[in-house]
């Protein structure tokens, strides 16, 4: 688990195929790794990977073929800066939101501009990923945590204030950049819930309706134990 408060700007050094996979080997700039064991997990730019070798300087993971399809192409080539935290411990300040390192897809900066000494962002979603985003929810956006200021559609906008901008990649990001997104947890785990035996059914997945075919309904809530009527 990490919490979205990227401890370290690192430089992807080198990327090796391997089959689907990749082995990388990551820079790792400012962060601490004395306390790094082989098997721990390390979020790069939001994704989680676990860490087969280090020294003081670098750390080598193993990214499968799934890590690989669900995040940007531009992120796995050498020099690439990339946004670096180690995983959450019980006396981790949470500063951010929960996330699990899991991407669920590839989001775009469609536009880019100056607010007061702040940066406004609008960032595309994949349109299978946009009900999972709510104005004033959280984000995650190539592993930094980021609060969605407003949602039109699957475009979600953001401000950048200085000090995010200063200590991760954001300030590379352009338009036509690919971020990897990660969606808040809990709506996740929300929708599944929702489907109630639906759940259990061969073939079911959240993108279904609700049985009701009218969408989520206080009927809908009701019959399916959230609320007596």
């Amino acid at each position: 688990m990490f919490t979205g408060i990227v401890a370290a700007v690192g430089t992807v050094a080198s990327c090796e195929k391997r089959g689907g996979d990749l082995r990388v080997v990551v820079q790792v700039g400012d962060l601490d790794l004395s306390d790094v064991e082989k098997g721990d997990s390390i979020a790069v730019n939001g994704a989680c990977l676990t860490v087969v070798r280090f020294d003081d300087k670098t750390f080598t993971a193993d990214v499968s073929m799934e890590t690989v399809s669900l995040t940007a192409e531009k992120q796995w080539k050498p020099g690439v800066p990339v946004n670096l935290e180690k995983a959450l411990t019980p006396t981790t300040r949470l500063g951010g939101h929960m996330m699990t390192g899991h991407v669920d897809g590839v989001g775009r900066v469609v536009r880019r501009e100056p607010v007061g000494q702040s940066i406004l962002f609008v960032i595309e979603a994949p349109s299978g990923l946009a009900r999972y985003l709510a104005k004033k929810g959280s984000v995650s956006l190539d592993g930094i945590s980021l609060t969605v200021n407003n949602v039109e559609g699957r475009q979600i906008y953001l401000n950048i204030v200085p000090h995010t901008a200063d200590v991760t990649n954001v300030a590379a990001w352009t338009v036509g950049t690919d971020v990897n997104l990660e969606v808040d947890i809990i709506a996740r785990y929300l929708e599944r819930l929702l489907l109630g035996d639906q759940a259990a059914e061969p073939g079911s997945d959240a993108s279904r309706p609700a049985p009701t075919g009218e969408g989520i309904t206080a009927r809908f809530l009701a019959e399916h134990g959230f609320f007596k009527q």
